[in-house]
């Protein structure tokens, strides 16, 4: 079964690229089912593990052996892998069926579903590795498939642009990855997980030299990966690829942002809680980088126009929250959270693409307005993700991203209070720019001149369906599962798959702590009515007042253009540079077409005693009968 899980989705790969032999419809079809059996056994397996305890660690084959160095290709299902097998492959069954209506009209459907089921092998590979370097394989498989995703219409210029920058981005976060997993190797000596983890309260206190420096050998480690999990989890500074890679089909963003991709970064950090509880310097970094992401993203996705980058931001800023939750030692409160912001973000994406497939691909949400009589069943999804973005009382958002909150200030820490202001004030921003979205979409005015009203309609099964799942989910899945994560009991669930070092005494929290981020969540939503829809006249003399930082925020921080001021445009002058005065003036002036030039001359030379004339070779074979005579008597 577990071998099942893991190979089905290669399996769909495979029948997606032979769509030939069995056409468009059932390739689609089949490559959609293998996922959906992958979806179910991956339940089957959560449930034995969670009531039978039915974990253990599969040897498929043994990969390397080097002396005593050893790695095996293996399924290693834990508590933490057996979560992440579900959100994997619920989301990515759920994704596959929505991508047979909405790509209907595209040529191309068998190549778009094969790379879908593609993404979902290498993810379940990095989720159920027992070693660095099978982690690291489905790590770089990830971003192979996001690439290939993103950039599906290739056709389109700025998506083969958005694809590279998410390649290039994701290399940097890589090579950090890389570099930490190299540190763990020379000095421990292997990369299998247990091994690692069970000598790292040895190194604790090891310090090494460093580029010069000297550091302490965890923290370094830590670090490290934590780049590595930045690059992936599109955490600040390493955030720019993130909302680009929206030109991509819907599908792809709600894979992506859900469930695989941008999850990556968190899983990794977690998995390794028994190398970052031994470094409080590496997991303040995790705090504060993710807090900072968190804000950022909220304060930018408030002031943008594209429907799927609002929901985009709004995704590196949950992530922002699971990153502090881990920064401040809280992972199963990370892990909870990321199970929760599967069900609701994966709905949002949906339901946007809905919105967009019925627009006839229209992103903007200035020209939409009023579509909810149009399209009743897709604004009431998009309403219950909002809610359960926002942290709406009782929805699955509420229960986590308060408790992420409540375990910052649980912390006890300076950086903790700090990571809790800004986790409420964020909760503030989340739901504004989350209801802007709503009014601006299905509410106010119809602002489209390029599509009649009428015209519009609701999406087709194949779309509404795994809304109406997603809809369950992000409504009860906080309730049902909050005592498994973050329960009395959750120590036990968790076992030996995540170490917990702190102790979070509940008794300590204030009533004002439990109450604010609600009251701010609830009160959110008259405020934006009014600044959306009663008297948007006040908005907009507002950004009047304030076009500095309207400008600012509409241009996200002016990442994009200091990273090309500083690193791009200085790369490609160089690159230039050595193009001109290396390849062209040296290489191939001296080379190829110095050496082809010469041929040239010698040529042409020569020819000149090609007159056609007996006397004239008579003449030449006389001179060259006397030269190698000469030669001859001198020797």
């Amino acid at each position: 079964m577990e071998y099942a899980v893991i190979f089905l989705p290669l399996l769909g790969t495979i029948i997606g690229y032979l769509s030939k032999y069995f056409g468009d419809l059932a390739s689609q079809l089949l490559t959609t089912l293998t996922v959906c059996i992958a979806a179910i056994l991956s339940i089957v397996i959560f449930y034995n593990g969670l009531v039978h305890d039915n974990y253990g660690n599969y040897i498929i084959f043994e990969w390397i052996r080097s002396g005593n160095f050893q790695i095996n290709w293996a399924i290693n299902i834990d508590p933490l892998s057996s979560i992440m097998l579900v959100v994997v492959t619920f989301v990515s069954a759920l994704v596959h069926i929505y991508s047979i209506g909405y790509m209907s009209h595209d040529p191309f459907k068998p190549r778009f579903m094969s790379y879908l089921s593609l993404f979902t092998f290498a993810m379940l590979v990095l989720v159920v590795s027992d070693n660095f370097i099978q982690l690291f394989f489905g790590w770089e498989g990830v971003g192979l498939s996001s690439y290939l995703l993103i950039g599906f219409w290739y056709k389109k210029d700025s998506a083969n642009k958005a694809a590279i920058k998410a390649f290039l981005v994701n290399r940097i976060g890589d090579f950090g990855l890389a570099i930490g997993i190299f540190l763990i190797f020379l000095y421990f000596g292997t990369l299998n997980y247990n091994e690692v983890f069970q000598q790292v309260s040895n190194f604790s206190q090891n310090k090494i030299n460093f580029l010069g420096l000297e550091a302490n050998l965890i923290t370094l480690i830590s670090l490290f990966l934590f780049i590595g999990a930045m690059g992936k989890s599109a955490q600040f500074f390493l955030h720019t690829w993130l909302p680009d890679a929206m030109e991509g089909p819907t599908p792809v963003s709600a894979l992506i942002h859900a469930a695989t991709m941008v999850t990556a970064g968190v899983f990794l950090v977690v998995r390794c809680s028994p190398i970052f509880e031994y470094s409080q310097f590496a997991l303040n970094v995790v705090t504060i980088i993710g807090m900072t992401t968190a804000f950022f993203a909220a304060t930018v996705a408030i002031v943008q126009n594209d429907i799927k980058k609002i929901i985009a931001y709004s995704t590196c800023s949950q992530l922002g929250y699971m990153f502090f939750a881990a920064g401040v030692g809280a992972y199963n409160v990370a892990m909870f959270h990321l199970f929760t912001h599967a069900f609701f973000k994966a709905l949002l994406f949906l339901g946007s693409g809905s919105v967009i497939h019925s627009m006839n691909d229209e992103q903007d949400i200035r020209n939409m307005g009023d579509l909810w009589k149009k399209m009743p069943f897709t604004w009431i999804a998009m309403i219950v993700g909002t809610l359960a973005l926002t942290g709406f009382p009782f929805l699955s958002g509420f229960y986590s991203k308060d408790a992420i909150i409540e375990y910052a200030y649980l912390s006890q820490s300076n950086i903790g209070y700090i990571a809790t202001a800004v986790g409420i004030i964020t909760a503030l921003l989340t739901a504004i720019y989350s209801w802007r979205l709503i009014f601006k979409t299905f509410h106010g005015r119809f602002n489209n001149k390029n599509i009649s009203k009428s015209k519009i309609k609701e999406s087709s099964l194949s779309i509404t369906i795994p809304l109406g799942i997603l809809i369950l989910g992000s409504i009860f899945s906080g309730f049902l599962f909050k005592d498994l994560f973050i329960g009395k009991t959750n120590q036990e669930f968790w076992a030996s798959s995540i170490l917990i070092l702190k102790n979070f005494d509940h008794s300590l929290i204030p009533l004002w702590i439990l109450y604010i981020t609600p009251v701010l969540v609830v009160s959110a939503i008259p405020l934006s009515y009014y600044l959306f829809l009663k008297n948007p006249k006040y908005l907009d003399e507002i950004i009047l007042k304030n076009k500095k930082i309207y400008k600012f925020l509409l241009n996200k921080w002016y990442f994009d253009e200091f990273y090309d001021a500083i690193f791009v445009k200085p790369i490609k002058k160089l690159g230039s540079f050595f193009w001109k005065s290396g390849d062209q003036k040296t290489i191939d002036r001296y080379g190829p077409d110095g050496i082809s030039h010469l041929i040239k001359i010698i040529s042409y030379r020569v020819s000149k005693f090609q007159t056609g004339y007996l006397f004239d070779y008579a003449f030449v074979m006389l001179i060259g009968f006397s030269l190698l005579l000469t030669f001859l008597i001198i020797k």
